[in-house]
């Protein structure tokens, strides 16, 4: 039986362990198309460029997917199928309809929810208890095509985004892998993706990160959780300092007679909220670097 032939749009690690599904399945990747990495960028994730030079695949990084010189490369390929694995950028539809056999894209929630940028991070900031990886058809609209498969994760009280995209890693590796012999047969369901029962959500940008202490303890404790590092981490400043939340937890200790803010108590630093209460701050960064209570008690 002849393979059937792919281009993939790829980076980060949904790249990586989607196009690692790709090839256990028997499916020939003909070209891979990523991003350069940026060194403003902290690269906690693995590299789709180097798992191509392992696998011998060719790898490209054109700054613009809708070219006409990368549309006449992929048409080249002749691809039965056209897959994107958190690649940045909206795929022209003229690209995506050199797919004989369709154009797929993982997404890092449970569409219809979430469409847009960042999923996951949007997710943990407004609390929700489970999000997921979807497979789905590429269409105009982005996250608007139809629905392949799912695979769904709990987020815990007190997970990170980092964790929750642990977790969706290993949900859309699943959900590509029970897709794919459907795909290929040509059985695949098609199921509706009704946008007006969702959300969209576009990119956040470095403010968006900074402490309003004059909220619930809850919702500044789920902004530390949604950019905790290895994201840039929840911020604030104060007595002329910046510091950034690295490790925190929410409390239930009563702390209603202190301003709003960071507060030491009993060598204990503390982020008092609008509502009484705290969360405990067990790492707290200054030009990067982590400070005591004791440090703190003297900064103030």
């Amino acid at each position: 039986m002849t393979k059937p032939v792919a281009v993939v749009f790829a980076y980060h690690n949904v790249g990586v362990r989607g196009l690692r599904t790709l090839l256990a399945r028997g499916v020939d990747v003909a070209l891979v198309v990523s991003h350069q990495d940026n060194p403003a960028e902290n690269i906690w994730f693995e590299s789709v460029a180097a798992l191509c030079s392992e696998k011998g695949i060719r790898c490209i990084t054109p700054d613009d997917p809708a070219t006409e010189a990368l549309h006449q490369t992929v048409a080249a390929c002749n691809p039965d199928f056209i897959f994107s694995f958190y690649y940045r950028h909206m795929l022209p539809v003229t690209l995506l309809t050199l797919a004989k056999r369709g154009a797929y894209n993982l997404h890092g929630s449970l569409l219809p929810k979430y469409r847009g940028r960042v999923p996951v991070n949007w997710a943990v900031l407004h609390g929700e208890t489970e999000t997921g990886a979807t497979l789905h058809e590429m269409a105009a609209k982005p996250d608007a095509g139809a629905i392949i498969a799912q695979t769904a994760v709990p987020i815990l009280p007190d997970d990170t985004a980092f964790e929750v995209f642990g977790k969706l890693t290993v949900a859309a590796e699943q959900t590509l892998w029970n897709a794919l012999p459907g795909l290929i047969a040509g059985t695949a369901p098609r199921l509706q993706n009704n946008l007006a029962e969702g959300s969209y959500f576009g990119g956040r940008k470095p403010e968006d990160g900074r402490v309003d202490w004059s909220q619930s303890a809850q919702n500044v404790y789920n902004l530390h959780r949604a950019v905790a590092p290895p994201y840039p981490g929840a911020f604030f400043d104060q007595n002329g300092h910046r510091f950034v939340i690295g490790k925190a937890r929410l409390t239930d200790q009563e702390v209603r007679n202190l301003p709003i803010g960071l507060q030491v108590i009993d060598n204990t630093i503390f982020g008092v909220c609008g509502d009484g209460r705290a969360i405990c701050i067990s790492e707290l960064l200054l030009d990067g670097k982590p400070v005591s209570a004791e440090q703190l008690t003297k900064l103030f």
